[in-house]
């Protein structure tokens, strides 16, 4: 029986993680075209790749149909509630950073911490009858961070497209997104809260704490942790 091994089937975060297996000699590949989703591993014995999005990831971890998987801090946090009884964090991988933040818009002055963003909130419910909206992808993330900082009288509203955009489209008032460099921000006229960082995110290597394990795959994955240099 193989060790399935997860990892992003296409962009950056694919050839990132092909090029991080790479340096400890370890070669995955797609088995034909950029539409197929059969790979290959080369280099260590006993391993299987499974080709699956990153968002896609965190599931089959926590279902326990894949034995490890690359995907990003922040899929794995949002999507699996205890994610520490599930999955086991072996290694961050140095690559595909980004930090989850609350932005609202550069033209509300008086706004710079959660506390005015709590205030606002407050004033806005008050004022229109209904609370202020905040678009994301991140539900349970954000909704964890604004409980623990004590901001109410706001909605969460989901966004599967340019999360940025929805201010300007008026589904939203302010945004919970991933940023890496800030610039698409500050280019729809948004700006981060200054307490406003609700995670610092990368991808990173898990294991599944859910997938059973028979003695082979346990060797297995005893010589691909030595390969890896993860102790």
């Amino acid at each position: 029986m193989s060790l399935k091994l997860g990892v992003p089937s296409k962009g950056r975060l694919m050839d990132k993680t092909v090029e991080w297996f790479a340096r400890h000699g370890i070669d995955l590949g797609r088995s034909g075209s950029e539409r197929e989703y059969a790979g290959y591993v080369r280099g260590i014995e006993g391993v299987e790749l499974v080709l699956l999005s990153a968002g896609e990831i965190p599931r089959e971890l926590a279902a326990g149909r894949i034995h490890l998987g690359v995907t990003g801090t922040d899929l794995v946090r949002d999507k699996l509630g205890q994610w520490e009884q599930q999955v086991e964090e072996l290694a961050e991988l140095g690559f595909g950073q980004a930090d989850l933040v609350i932005a609202v818009p550069r033209c509300w002055v008086d706004v710079a911490r959660l506390d005015d963003l709590d205030a606002v909130a407050a004033a806005f419910r008050a004022h229109h009858g209904v609370r202020l909206r905040i678009a994301t992808k991140y539900h349970r993330l954000v909704r964890d961070f604004l409980r623990d900082n004590g901001v109410a009288d706001y909605q969460l509203v989901d966004s599967q497209g340019a999360t940025e955009g929805t201010i300007k489209n008026e589904t939203a008032e302010a945004i919970a997104d991933i940023t890496s460099s800030g610039d698409t921000l500050r280019a729809n006229h948004l700006k981060i809260l200054e307490d406003g960082l609700i995670l610092k995110s990368q991808a990173t290597l898990f294991r599944s704490r859910m997938a059973p394990m028979a003695d082979a795959q346990r060797t297995t994955l005893r010589a691909l942790r030595d390969r890896l240099h993860l102790g």
